[in-house]
């Protein structure tokens, strides 16, 4: 591989110099980081980072290529991506492995990246770029390769209706149990539908605007998705419709965010955000306390819940929600990611908390 220099521009000013990979162009985006020491496949494919450019703070990304495109049987969904397409605008590592090595393996990373158009840049001490984020706040960023007639301007993602670029247009359903789910996606992540399907569901997605109170269903999930759930008008109305008739409700991450909001809440935007793969929660009430994977910019303010809904989980870091849940009712979100992959799965048992209201509503 040539090494043609490329450079990352942050809006406070701070350029880093790097070299170019994957697609040749300049683009823009609020900048992240993910601290995960694997999983870069799903976390490229995790509709959350639509419009971002992605910080690997693990050192040493793309060592194990690129898995292929197989369909797992009895979900019917690709086995190893969380959706069918890279969602980041671009990429930033410290160390790009040029030589790949694994049984699963079926292209490296700059040619997947390739294939999307995604350009990406390493040689950068992205250690030293997340502090700046980390101490600066949320930011701007652009990356731009050598020789680009056209660098990219820089520009906020957060205005548009993300969640309207990644949501279906059309209605699909996955598996075949005895119990009928209506995920609403607002940027699903694959590994939702799979922990649904493997526990008896009948997924039926539907996009993130359907008024999905024509269908027959036994509970609703609330997907994870991009950008400001302010955007997301149409989604919180039909999300009130689905209060009223008072079957079970499960919302993760966005989806928690909306749910807030149609119990009466508000939500604010967060210095910097979440984004690491290691963060506690602490279930309010309790001394427990769960490890988990998260990718938000925005968060609930649950004193301003209406009457009968309480938190459920807090930040062990710096105290923010982390979750509602209704005090009579089998409504309740978090603002983690249960279904995390790669990250930790300590969690994954909120989809049998899921299920079991759905059981006891049936009988």
């Amino acid at each position: 591989m040539s090494k043609k220099k490329s450079t990352l521009i942050l809006e406070d000013g701070s350029t880093f110099e790097g070299f170019a990979f994957g697609a040749a162009r300049s683009v823009s985006g609020e900048i992240v980081f993910n601290t995960a020491m694997t999983g870069y496949p799903e976390s490229l494919t995790d509709p959350s980072y639509s419009g971002q450019i992605l910080v690997a703070t693990y050192p040493l990304i793309g060592n194990y290529g690129v898995p292929p495109l197989s369909i797992d049987e009895k979900s019917g969904l690709p086995e190893f991506f969380e959706s069918d397409r890279i969602h980041p605008k671009a990429l930033v590592v410290s160390d790009y492995s040029f030589n790949y090595s694994h049984w699963n393996a079926v292209k490296s990373l700059d040619e997947w990246l390739k294939e999307y158009d995604i350009p990406a840049i390493y040689g950068i001490d992205t250690r030293a770029v997340t502090k700046i984020i980390r101490e600066h706040g949320t930011m701007l960023s652009k990356v731009v390769p050598e020789g680009c007639d056209t660098p990219a301007e820089f520009h906020d993602q957060n205005t548009e209706n993300l969640v309207a670029k990644v949501s279906p247009t059309e209605v699909t359903t996955y598996g075949d149990g005895p119990h009928k789910v209506v995920l609403v996606d607002c940027g699903s992540k694959n590994n939702i539908i799979r922990c649904l399907v493997k526990r008896g569901a009948t997924v039926t997605r539907v996009p993130w605007d359907y008024d999905f109170s024509t269908l027959d269903y036994d509970g609703v999930m609330l997907s994870n998705g991009p950008g400001d759930p302010k955007m997301c008008g149409k989604t919180v109305e039909n999300i009130k419709k689905a209060i009223a008739v008072g079957k079970p409700i499960f919302g993760i991450c966005l989806g928690n965010q909306l749910l807030s909001i149609a119990a009466g809440a508000t939500t604010y935007k967060l210095k910097y955000g979440h984004r690491s793969h290691n963060q506690p929660a602490l279930t309010v009430g309790t001394d427990k306390a769960v490890i988990t994977s998260q990718n938000h910019g925005f968060a609930v303010d649950t004193d301003t819940l209406e009457e009968g809904w309480e938190p459920y989980m807090v930040n062990l870091n710096d105290g923010t929600s982390e979750g509602i849940r209704h005090k009579s009712k089998p409504f309740f979100s978090v603002q983690f990611h249960p279904e995390a992959t790669g990250g930790p799965d300590d969690t994954e048992f909120l989809f049998d908390q899921f299920i079991s209201n759905i059981e006891k509503c049936k009988r």
